[in-house]
């Protein structure tokens, strides 16, 4: 039986190209059950699992919750905004408190990015980083190629374009290491106020041109505008930003080739794209999400078969 080469997924950047094949093929797996009438594995019936959200998250949050449940694991979530957080508990209280409970694994959200590092170097539980900060969000990386896997046959190869708010987005650096360990090639796309200053570090192309990216790609990841994480206006207005890199049906037909289109949610539609591409046939978004709970249930079972009880 093949293992992962790590405790805990903190980040794509930690996994090798050998562990992302494992987590494929056990999701393989997974994915036969979850379409099963019966849905559960008895598989993690002495595994409880604490989910942490210190940030708001619905659709990440279903899935893990989901993927727990269906491998019959114990679960207790907490959600940290309505919590004794706020009364100024450090992280570290709020982790031991969670751990004297007898905690194997900590699903964690976290608004500081390397909170999970933090986490996994001073408790006794396995952590999977469900996003922290604008820095990785390991699991929808994997979903994603997995997804693209699924549809194109292989990621190796393939032209994927992620276009919008790169700067904001712990998606768009996760998918970059994800895709390039696995022989992808990467172009980030979007306005330049949007693309950090590392970017071409990173060995991925840089392209300001809607149109040329998306003759370019086999795959666009369409990224939404981060509202939220943004303290200054990056782009005149929305309007504009939707002009310029938005992708409409008219667009995606002008082009020379099908692509697939790709979302992490949730969607703006109408802004980075409109309804009729979001449920369109090129369209995996909702594949994505079917893959997520597949891809979670196969980390989640790979982390805690290295659990030592």
């Amino acid at each position: 039986m093949s293992e992962l080469s790590v405790n805990h997924l903190l980040g794509i950047k930690y996994l090798n190209k050998k562990d992302i094949q494992l987590i494929f093929e056990t999701a393989d797996h997974f994915k036969e059950v979850i379409n099963r009438p019966i849905k559960k594995v008895p598989s993690l019936r002495d595994i409880t699992i604490a989910n942490l959200f210190f940030e708001n998250s619905t659709r990440t949050k279903l899935s893990f919750e989901l993927a727990e449940k269906r491998l019959s694991a114990d679960v207790i979530n907490f959600s940290a905004s309505q919590s004794s957080v706020k009364k100024g508990e450090t992280l570290i209280d709020t982790v031991n408190n969670i751990l004297s409970m007898k905690v194997d694994m900590v699903v964690m959200r976290h608004p500081n990015p390397g909170a999970g590092v933090f986490l996994s170097q001073h408790v006794d539980a396995s952590i999977i980083n469900a996003g922290d900060g604008a820095h990785e969000h390991p699991t929808q990386a994997l979903l994603d190629s997995y997804s693209i896997r699924e549809r194109l046959g292989e990621v190796r190869g393939k032209n994927v374009v992620i276009v919008g708010d790169v700067l904001h987005s712990r998606v768009a650096l996760s998918n970059i290491y994800a895709l390039q360990l696995q022989g992808a090639n990467v172009m980030v796309c979007g306005p330049k106020t949007l693309l950090p200053k590392y970017i071409k570090d990173l060995g991925v192309k840089v392209e300001t041109n809607l149109r040329k990216a998306l003759n370019w790609c086999d795959v666009a990841n369409m990224l939404r505008v981060q509202n939220e994480r943004m303290d200054i206006s990056y782009f005149p207005s929305t309007r504009e930003y939707t002009q310029q890199y938005g992708v409409n049906k008219a667009l995606l037909n002008s082009l020379d080739k099908k692509i697939t289109i790709m979302h992490p949610g949730p969607i703006n539609r109408g802004v980075e794209i409109t309804s009729d591409v979001a449920d369109s046939d090129q369209a995996i978004i909702l594949d994505q999400v079917q893959n997520g709970v597949a891809i979670r249930m196969a980390v989640i079972y790979l982390l805690a078969s290295k659990i030592k009880h």
